[in-house]
Parts: C-alpha cells; structure tokens; sequence
C-alpha cells in the first residue's frame, strides 16, 4: 500500500500560512513604527520597565544577533534569559535609529528566527504580543487580524502562563470575538487580542481593564 503524503503536505501547507502571516506581520508593525513621533518612541510599552523603542529593538535581535552571539550574551548574563533580553534591548535602543529599527523588521519579514522553543506558532507570537505592546500602549487602533490571533491563542499553555509570570490561577479567559477558551474559574470575557495579553502576562491600560467576571 503506498504510504499516504496527506499528512505531511496538509502540515506543510499549514507551516506556509503561518510564515506568510509572520511576514505581513512584521510589514504592518514597520509601518506603524514608521508612522510614530519622537514623543511615541520614547513612551512607556505595556512590557514592564520598557519604552515603545526598546521593545522595537528587542523584536529584531533575532535578526541580528547570530546563534553564536547569543548564546554569548546568555553565558555574559549567568545564564539567564530575562536578564539578557533586557540588558540587549536598552543597550541596542540606545545604539539603533528608529529608522533603523523599523527596517529592521521590513527588511526581515522573511527571516526564519524561531524562538527556543514553539517553532513557527511561537514567531508570530512573538511579533503580535510585541506589536500589542507597543499598539495597546500608545493608544492606537490597529486590530490584529483575527486568523493570526487564532494560531497565537493556540501557544498558551500552562507554560506559557508561567514563562511569562501571567497570574490567572482559577480565572477561565473566553474570548467574545472568536471561539476560543481556556482555564477555568471565574470568566473573563474580553476580545481575542486583550486576552492574549493577559495570557502573556501583561497589564491592560486602566481604560481596557474592565473585567467581565461571570461565575459558573
């Protein structure tokens, strides 16, 4: 019997899909830096204790940083991932452009960088919450486009949650612009994208942090 090629080609075609939203993903998000004043780069992120540039900077170290290079800067920071993503991306926020952050992410939109774990679902993670950060912070109305927020969604697991220090312990995220839940508890009812912030452990602005809180 001839071995069945459904399968691969189906995970294949899938793979294509995420790749291709990662791309315009990264074009949009250099767009909108494109478009930010001085007073915007500098403002606070929703990712604690960094500004609208670092988080910039942070979103294309993949891209310049080779493996070799990091796995330097991991051993220079004792091995620990936070301390060195952090000391990186103030160190290159303070060294790079604007313009030169935003190409950055223009002129990479193809770049394969995966994080450490998570494979392609985990990049477009990392560009959509990174994007949030700095959208959500700011004020602006850009919507991430819901079948991105639908592959994100599907990276938050436990680990997740405790990666990224998320506290939501007896608490069920439902989403009311998608079919998507998780956990379970006390219901927080919000859209698809505030919940992945929560999901990764940020903190809304005071005007979105109203909670819809429904007992089963």
């Amino acid at each position: 019997m001839a071995a069945d090629s459904t399968g691969p080609l189906i995970m294949e075609r899938a793979a294509e899909h995420v790749r291709a939203a990662i791309a315009a993903e990264r074009r949009e998000l250099a767009d909108v830096l494109h478009g930010l004043t001085g007073d915007q780069w500098e403002a606070p992120s929703l990712c604690d204790g960094w500004t609208v540039r670092e988080v910039a900077a942070h979103m294309s170290m993949g891209f310049r940083y080779s493996f070799a290079r990091t796995a330097l800067e991991l051993a220079r920071a004792g091995g620990k991932l936070h301390r060195m993503t952090d000391r990186l991306a103030r160190r290159d926020a303070a060294a790079l452009t604007p313009a030169e952050l935003g190409a950055a992410l223009r002129d990479n939109a193809h770049h394969p960088w995966k994080p450490p774990v998570g494979g392609l679902a985990a990049a477009l993670g990392h560009d959509v919450v990174h994007g949030l950060d700095i959208t959500v912070a700011l004020g602006l109305a850009r919507q991430v486009p819901k079948e991105r927020l639908r592959v994100v969604l599907e990276t938050v697991k436990p680990q997740t949650l405790r990666f990224f220090r998320a506290n939501l312990q007896d608490v069920e995220l439902r989403t009311t612009d998608l079919a998507w839940s998780y956990g379970s508890g006390t219901r927080v009812i919000r859209p698809a994208q505030e919940l992945l912030l929560l999901a990764y452990g940020r903190k809304l602005p005071a005007g979105l942090d109203r909670r819809e809180h429904r007992r089963r």
